[in-house]
C-alpha cells in the first residue's frame, strides 16, 4: 500500500515565487529515487496561505530511505554546494509533515 506525505509550508508573504523556483530547480532529484511514485507542489489560493508539498511513496520504508539519503540532504540542506549561500537561505518560516495511507486512488484512463 502506498503512503502519502504532505508537507504544509508557511512562508513570508511574497516569497512564493522563490519557493516555487527552488522546487523547480531540484525537480528531477526525487523522481529517480527507488519507491517514489508522485510529487505535486500546490500553491495556495482561497482560504489557505501555506504551500503543500504532496509526495506518494510505495512504502514508509521508501520514504524514510529518501529522507535519510544524500539526495535529500543536497535538496534540503544549507545550499552551500551551489556557491550562493545568500540565495539558498531558507524560505520557509515553518513546516508540518502529515502522513497518510492511500486507501483509494483513481486516475482517469487514457
Amino acid at each position: 500500500m502506498s503512503v502519502v506525505k504532505i508537507n504544509a509550508i508557511t512562508i513570508p508573504e511574497g516569497m512564493g515565487p522563490q519557493l516555487e523556483g527552488r522546487f523547480a530547480g531540484r525537480a528531477k532529484m526525487v523522481e529517480q529515487f527507488d519507491g517514489f511514485e508522485d510529487f505535486q507542489l500546490l500553491r495556495p489560493t482561497e482560504g489557505e496561505d501555506r504551500y503543500f508539498v504532496y509526495t506518494r511513496w510505495a512504502s514508509e520504508e521508501a520514504f524514510q530511505n529518501w529522507m535519510n539519503s544524500q539526495d535529500f540532504e543536497r535538496g534540503h540542506g544549507s545550499g552551500q554546494a551551489d556557491g550562493n549561500a545568500e540565495q539558498r537561505k531558507p524560505v520557509a518560516q515553518g513546516a508540518d509533515l502529515m502522513s497518510f495511507d492511500v486507501v483509494e486512488h483513481v486516475v482517469k484512463e487514457s
